[in-house]
This record gives structure tokens, C-alpha cells and sequence, in this order.
């Protein structure tokens, strides 16, 4: 079982579709405001572990754990959990006939009983958060990628979730875009005191908020490593495979 020390625990977990095994027998865990990057090449389960995570998906064999508390998708205890849960998508997953305003309002309007005006202080403050004060009354389609991104991120913080997850939160964006959302992510962990987990392949994001990063292997199924990557690449002990991820290959001509 997991202890109350830890935010997130995961126990001998493994992921198949049918007779297909994505990942087997992975072990780790999250501590509190830790942020834990889950990186690796692709097609290696990356989004499908984060899946897993917030019950999405059922697991094969294993268990996940929030506190001490087991994470069985459909029970009452699941769905009190989740209730913690804050999550972005890749595609920030708007609602392209809402403004943003709406798209924030709408968790406030389904799991509170805050009044209108109410929702209406959460919802200014939360897009204030993530640097969008005054396009409340814009729709997604009238926002740049990385205002849609931040958009995103002002929905899944609504409720003050204690966990926040984010599958490829830079995906698409520009270096300059990408590092001021990793400043973001790094500052909402700090104002929300939230514990973060975040699916990416981008080198310059894992370096600039992993505590820790967990590298998923499609070749041995399992995770290679979870440790500080800045530390990992000083480690003369590292995988290479990892090795190879975090240099992309340079650390071949070494």
C-alpha cells in the first residue's frame, strides 16, 4: 500500500490492449508538489500510462494509488479523487462554441454551488492566473496556440485541483511560447501547492521543471529510470537509451 507521504503511488502496474502489452511491472512514485515528467521515444505508452493515472483506462495487473487511498475506476472513492484531478489535454480540449469565459465557468457551474457572480470572481482570477485577464469574452478559434494552451491550463485549475496532469502541454508551440507555458506549469505548482505530472518529449521543458523524470522503453516495456535528469546525464551509470533521449544522440559521437 502507499503511504500518505507519497501524492501518487504506482505498484507493479501493467498496460495492454487485448494480448498487446504496452508496459509492464512499473514502479514509482510522486511526492507532494513534486513535478514528475513521464518522457521516452514514441509509441512507448507515454499518453497511455497518463491515462491510467486518471482513470481513463484500467489497468492490466497492479495498482495506483492517491495517498493511501486505491484508485479503482467506477468506485465512489475513484470518483472523490478525481474530483483533485486538474487536467490538460494536448489540444487543450476547448469548447470551440464557448468563450473562454465558459469554458471555465462550466466545472465551477457542474461540481460547486457557488453563485453566478461567484464563478464569475473564480473564473476572472484563474484566466488572470495563467495571463489572460480581458479574453474572457474571446472564443478558442480567436487565440493564438499558446493562448489556447493557457486557456486549457485556467479550465483544468478551476477547481483548485490538488494533482494536475498535462499530456504534451508544448506540442505545437514555439520555443519562446513553450518555455513561458514550462515558466507557467512551474508557477501554477507554486500558487496551487498542486502535484504535477506532465507527458512530454521535449527536451527543453523536462530539463526546465522535472524533480524527477520516469523514462518509459517501447523496446523492454518497463521504465529504464526515474530520477532527476539533470543528474541522469551526469550519472556515468545511465542507460544509454536514456542517454541517448536526453543528448538526442549526440552522446553517441562522445
Amino acid at each position: 500500500m502507499s503511504t500518505k507521504a507519497d501524492a501518487i503511488t504506482v505498484k507493479n502496474l501493467t498496460m495492454a490492449y487485448g494480448n498487446y502489452t504496452v508496459m509492464r511491472s512499473l514502479n514509482f512514485a510522486v511526492g507532494p508538489r513534486e513535478i514528475k515528467v513521464i518522457m521516452g521515444g514514441s509509441g512507448c505508452g507515454k499518453s497511455t500510462l497518463l491515462k491510467h493515472l486518471i482513470g481513463l483506462e484500467q489497468p492490466e495487473q497492479g495498482q495506483i494509488y492517491y495517498g493511501d487511498q486505491t484508485f479503482q475506476t467506477g468506485s465512489e472513492s475513484a470518483e472523490r479523487i478525481r474530483r483533485r484531478f486538474g487536467v490538460s489535454f494536448q489540444n487543450g480540449a476547448l469548447w470551440s462554441s464557448m468563450t473562454l469565459e465558459e469554458n471555465v465557468a462550466l466545472p465551477l457551474q457542474q461540481y460547486t454551488g457557488l453563485s453566478a457572480s461567484e464563478i464569475r470572481e473564480v473564473v476572472d482570477f484563474k484566466l488572470s492566473l495563467v495571463g489572460l485577464a480581458g479574453f474572457g469574452h474571446r472564443y478558442p478559434s480567436e487565440l493564438s496556440g499558446g493562448m489556447q494552451k493557457r486557456a486549457g491550463l485556467a479550465r483544468a485549475i478551476a477547481l483548485d485541483p490538488h494533482i494536475l496532469f498535462f499530456d504534451e502541454p508544448s506540442a505545437g508551440l514555439d520555443p519562446l511560447s513553450s518555455r513561458r507555458l514550462d515558466d507557467l506549469i512551474l508557477e501554477l505548482r507554486d500558487a496551487l501547492g498542486a502535484t504535477v505530472v506532465v507527458v512530454t518529449h521535449e527536451l527543453a521543458s523536462i530539463f526546465a521543471i522535472a524533480d524527477t523524470a520516469l523514462f518509459l522503453d517501447a523496446e523492454s516495456k518497463t521504465a529504464l529510470c526515474d530520477a532527476n535528469p539533470t543528474d541522469l546525464l551526469n550519472d556515468s551509470t545511465t542507460d544509454p537509451k536514456v542517454r541517448r533521449f536526453l543528448t538526442r544522440g549526440e552522446s553517441d559521437n562522445d
